[in-house]
């Protein structure tokens, strides 16, 4: 007999606890029901129900049974969606937020290209760089660069974030190149409002190196930390997939290229696995082919 209507069977009568009811709910005999249950306990190899003129009830192998059978239910359900939705196409409203840098370097064009791809999901993107209530806000994907993840949370890396030191070639005319990381302390640093405090630290080979400084301007906007590097205020670390075209313009010159600050992941996070919006499951899959790579896009060929 069919395996999984036998567990169907077996789950309904444990709920119910009558052999009458579940066979009315499942639209069966009740000689059917019988044959079902004897079919489940023959292939798992135990008596399942306690059967009386009155009630039905488990027995130990019952009750260790019943979980596993609810999952493997489950999964035949998630499979049967997952089989449906393929074959239509994705649409309504997906829910989207992260950093406003991200934002502007890479995420809104491969949004775009998504969209392109499945013209009838609707993105709303909104910025910011705050830990989002993804249930209170309503936000189905938030894309964070981090490397301190909620267990409540399901979460997908998609790229590793990579930072760099960097300074406009104007400052660096005014006030030298820094060739050594001890040099940092006679210069004018940039900070983030999230940063490690008065100090840069990286890895340089297998050593850890940190780095007292002076900083002469704050801010919390990853955005606003480029414009004053760009302005000539100082030196900052900014992450490489929003400096890439100002390092090959020449417009910023990354500097101490053998001390690496500490990566980050850039993580896809939501709240479920199981019934996930069609939409959502294919943009995930979507961001992760598009960033996927031992290399980040953004990082090939940066110097």
């Amino acid at each position: 007999m069919d395996r999984l209507s036998a567990v169907r069977v077996f789950v309904e009568v444990a709920d119910r606890g009558s052999l009458t009811q579940a066979a009315e709910h499942l639209d069966m005999s009740a000689a059917m029901v019988s044959r079902y249950l004897a079919a489940a306990e023959g292939w798992l190899g135990a008596r399942l129900l306690h059967r009386t003129t009155r009630k039905v009830s488990l027995t130990d192998a019952g009750l260790a049974a019943l979980p596993s059978c609810r999952q493997l239910l489950d999964i035949a359900q998630d499979t049967e969606h997952l089989a449906a939705e393929r074959s239509r196409e994705p649409s309504g409203v997906l829910r989207v937020t992260t950093a406003g840098s991200f934002a502007e370097a890479q995420l809104t064009a491969a949004l775009v290209d998504f969209q392109r791809l499945h013209p009838q999901v609707e993105v709303v993107l909104s910025v910011g760089d705050k830990a989002t209530d993804l249930v209170a806000e309503r936000v189905d994907l938030a894309v964070r660069i981090t490397n301190t993840l909620d267990d409540n949370m399901i979460t997908r890396q998609l790229a590793r974030c990579r930072s760099a030191l960097c300074a406009s070639p104007e400052y660096l005319a005014r006030h030298g190149t820094p060739r050594v990381a001890e040099d940092l302390r006679q210069h004018r640093c940039i900070a983030h409002a999230s940063g490690i405090g008065p100090q840069y630290r990286f890895t340089r080979g297998d050593a850890v190196v940190t780095v007292p400084v002076s900083w002469g301007f704050h801010t919390n906007e990853t955005a606003v930390l480029r414009r004053a590097v760009l302005c000539g205020a100082g030196i900052g670390m900014l992450p490489t997939y929003y400096l890439g075209d100002d390092v090959q313009s020449g417009r910023l010159v990354r500097l101490l290229p053998d001390h690496e600050p500490q990566v980050l992941g850039i993580h896809a996070i939501y709240l479920s696995r199981r019934h996930q919006p069609l939409a959502l499951r294919l943009l995930v899959d979507f961001l992760a082919q598009r960033f996927a790579g031992e290399v980040a896009p953004w990082d090939v060929g940066m110097p």
